[in-house]
C-alpha cells in the first residue's frame, strides 16, 4: 500500500481563530482514514529529530533560542505562531516526518507526508508559520547519507519557497524550482534555481501548461534521482492567502501531472502538503487529500 507518514501531535490545542489552521493535519488523517487510504498497515510515525539532523540546515544558536523559548518578540511575530510545548513537539517531529517519507519513497517509488512544506524557514529565523525547513533538511540528509546524488525540490505552494532557496543557494546537487504567485508573500523574494512568478488571477490551463513545460525542462537538464513535491493548495481560487484562480479540478490535475511525470521518468517522489487556508477546515483537509488520492491512483501500490 501507499506509505503514509503522520503523527497525532501534528495537531494540538491551538487558538481556533488563528489564521494558521493547525487542526487540518488531524482532519486530513481522519478523512483519509475514512476513505481507507490511511490504514494501520501503511501508516508510519516519525520521532523527534535529533539536533545534529536539524543543524544540517539551521543555525545552532537559532535552534537553541526556539527550543528554549528564548526568541525575541520580533522573532515570534515573524514566526507567526505563539510558542508552546505543543508547537515545540510538532516542530521537532515534522522535519523527521519528511525525511522518513523520503526514505520510504526510495523503497516504494512514492510516499506521502500528511504535513511538511515549511519552506519559509530560513537558516537562522522562522517566517510565515515555518520554523524548521523540512525540505532543505531532508534533501541534504539523503544526499549526505549516500541515498541519492541529485535532488529536485518542486515547490507549487502559492508562496515562493524563499527559505528553501536561501538555505540551498550553494548546493549544486539540489535544484530548487518554485512556481508561485509573484505578487504575494514574501515581498522580498529569494533566488531559487528556477523561479516562475505567476500573475494574479491565473487560471487552470495556463497554470498547468506552465508547470508541465518547466518541470519537464528541469528534469531533462538537471536529471535528478529524487524529487520532493510541495503540493500546497493555497493556489485555490477561494484561498484567503492565494491570489490565483485555480479550481479544485485544477489542483487535482496539477497533482496528477507532477506525479505522472515522476512515474514516467522513474524518479522516486516524496510529497508534502504545504500551505492551505480556509475557515472551513474540513474542506481544506479534503483539498490537501487530493495529492494522496492521486498518488494512490497513479502508483497503485
Amino acid at each position: 500500500m501507499l506509505p503514509i507518514v503522520t503523527h497525532p501531535q501534528y495537531s494540538f490545542d491551538f487558538p481556533g481563530k488563528h489564521r494558521f489552521p493547525m487542526e487540518k493535519f488531524k482532519l486530513l488523517n481522519q478523512y483519509l482514514t475514512e476513505k481507507n487510504i490511511v490504514t494501520p498497515s501503511n501508516t508510519f510515525r516519525p520521532g523527534k529529530a535529533r539536533l545534529d539532523f536539524l543543524q544540517l540546515a539551521h543555525c545552532p544558536d537559532y535552534l537553541h533560542r526556539f527550543i528554549n523559548n528564548l526568541q525575541s518578540k520580533q522573532e515570534v511575530r515573524r514566526m507567526g505562531l505563539p510558542w508552546s510545548e505543543g508547537l515545540l513537539n510538532r516542530t521537532l517531529i515534522s522535519p523527521n516526518g519528511t525525511f522518513l517519507t523520503a526514505l520510504l519513497a526510495l523503497d516504494h517509488g512514492i510516499a506521502c507526508h500528511l504535513a511538511g512544506g515549511t519552506h519559509h524557514a530560513n537558516y537562522d529565523f522562522a517566517s510565515g508559520f515555518c520554523i524548521l525547513n523540512d525540505l532543505a533538511l531532508s534533501a541534504r540528509a539523503i544526499i549526505l547519507q549516500g541515498k541519492v546524488n541529485k535532488v529536485l525540490i518542486v515547490d507549487c505552494d502559492v508562496h515562493q519557497g524563499d527559505g528553501t532557496a536561501s538555505i540551498l543557494q550553494n548546493d549544486d546537487d539540489i535544484f530548487t524550482f518554485s512556481m508561485h504567485c509573484e505578487k504575494n508573500f514574501p515581498v522580498r523574494k529569494a533566488h531559487s534555481n528556477l523561479d516562475i512568478g505567476l500573475d494574479v488571477g491565473l487560471k487552470d490551463q495556463a497554470y498547468l501548461d506552465t508547470l508541465e513545460h518547466h518541470l519537464l525542462s528541469v528534469i531533462r537538464s538537471f536529471k535528478p534521482d529524487f524529487i520532493f513535491y510541495d503540493a500546497g493548495v493555497d493556489i485555490y481560487e477561494h484561498d484567503p492567502l492565494g491570489l490565483l484562480n485555480i479550481s479544485l479540478k485544477g489542483i487535482e490535475d496539477r497533482d496528477r501531472l507532477v506525479l505522472d511525470i515522476c512515474k514516467q521518468f522513474n524518479i522516486p517522489v516524496a510529497t508534502v502538503i504545504g500551505g492551505g487556508y480556509d475557515d472551513d477546515r474540513m474542506a481544506l483537509a479534503k483539498r490537501h487529500a487530493l495529492v494522496v488520492e492521486a498518488a494512490q491512483d497513479i502508483y497503485k501500490i
